[in-house]
């Protein structure tokens, strides 16, 4: 099992910068992903930004250029640098870490979420 904290969230207003935070703990396998994946009300859950053990990242494209994406694997902890946000990035945001035994063996776990409110 893996377990994940989200910590950062909050109000902000728009053009705002806000920072979270994920730590992961328990069976994480060596190679990986831990990233970001937000769901607003009456909306899907959706990615926001990825990262690999070995540093290759993956954003939305609402998010290119806005957000920046990094991880610490010794401490296992990613975060989540958010700027310039915008009224449509309030969401609850979700801490996940994919655990990739192969290239068909893939385990998922999620954080409990952290809600991230943008004031316009």
């Amino acid at each position: 099992q893996v377990q994940l904290v989200e910590s950062g969230g909050g109000l902000v207003q728009a053009g705002g910068s806000l920072r979270l935070s994920c730590a992961a703990s328990g069976s994480i396998f060596s190679l990986n992903a831990m990233g970001w994946y937000r769901q607003a009300p009456g909306k899907q859950r959706e990615l926001v930004a990825t990262i690999t053990s070995g540093g290759s990242t993956n954003y939305a494209d609402s998010v290119k250029g806005r957000f920046t994406i990094s991880r610490d694997n010794a401490k296992n902890t990613v975060v989540l640098q958010m700027n310039s946000l915008k009224p449509e990035d309030t969401a609850v945001y979700y801490c996940n870490l994919e655990n990739r035994y192969t290239i068909s063996q893939r385990m998922h776990y999620w954080g409990k979420g952290t809600l991230v409110t943008v004031s316009s």
